[in-house]
């Protein structure tokens, strides 16, 4: 009686196909929001590093450190600068600059058209542009508890709420430079700092990242930092960080956008609904 073959579940099965086993984002497309500031900066570097063929880089139309609108010119040069650093180290990815109000529902929509309309496809979202705001409640009004609000609670609603249906369409492969044809429904959800979930049976996963103290180069001794959303100056002393951080510094933007491309691959193909927290053991 001839023995029966046993096929390695892993390999090419149902479940894992969508996802290449070296973590490669080939054909993918990708939306990160807060993609010009550094933490978001540096996801949309990881996701270009795994090979992503399009990232949506997303910037607020207001200034996150005082909530004013922010000038077209300047987030064209800024956009423009993101775009051309990219290219230099990963020119198969396309990074479009984007000008999105996160909270807007009706701005989320209309991104959402505009990727399936130019790409047929969605496979990537990360929320990166969470606002971290006043240092204590006493420095808190009503304008900064509405803009946390905005920031880290309707901005992840909103892509949890429409963007797994838009993951789940499936296309022949499109014309657009590093295209590759979907057809089976998959994605990946990345909220960082805010709550992770579950999308069951739509081949979505949605994850957490909690980041610790993440060092993004501004120097915080004697900075007036009235109406600003920024950590006590203290939390930058070394003493400090030695004492209440496990490995005694402050994390890099880079170490999150890590982080971030662990979870968009196929690396983390079985982990959804979960929160990895990234903060150098301070927890």
């Amino acid at each position: 009686m001839a023995a029966q073959q046993v096929t390695n579940p892993t390999s090419d099965s149902e479940f894992f196909s969508p996802y290449r086993p070296d973590g490669k984002l080939y054909g993918f497309i990708c939306v990160v929001t807060g993609a010009t500031l550094p933490i978001g900066r540096s996801i949309v570097f990881e996701l270009a590093a795994h090979g992503a063929a399009c990232v949506y880089a997303c910037s607020p139309t207001l200034d996150p450190s005082n909530g004013q609108s922010a000038s077209i010119k300047n987030f064209d040069s800024a956009s423009a600068e993101l775009a051309a650093d990219v290219n230099k180290e990963y020119p198969n990815t396309k990074v479009i600059g984007y000008p999105l109000d996160i909270a807007n529902e009706q701005e989320t929509l209309g991104l959402i058209d505009d990727v399936l309309n130019a790409c047929g496809r969605l496979d990537v979202w990360v929320c990166a542009a969470g606002w971290l705001g006043p240092a204590g409640i006493d420095k808190t009004g009503p304008r900064e508890l509405q803009r946390g609000w905005e920031a880290n609670g309707l901005a992840p609603f909103f892509a949890l709420r429409y963007a797994p249906a838009s993951m789940a369409k499936l296309c022949s492969k499109g014309s657009y430079p590093n295209a590759a044809p979907k057809d089976v429904a998959y994605g990946s959800i990345i909220v960082v700092s805010s709550v992770a979930s579950t999308y069951g049976g739509s081949g979505v996963r949605i994850n957490c990242i909690s980041p610790g103290q993440i060092d993004i180069g501004v120097d915080l001794q004697g900075l007036d930092m009235k109406g600003m959303s920024l950590p006590p100056a203290a939390s930058q002393s070394r003493e400090i960080q030695k004492e209440h951080i496990g490995l005694e510094r402050a994390g890099l933007p880079i170490e999150v956008a890590r982080v971030v491309g662990f979870l968009a691959s196929g690396f983390s193909s079985y982990i959804t609904g979960a929160n990895l927290v990234v903060d150098g053991g301070a927890s």
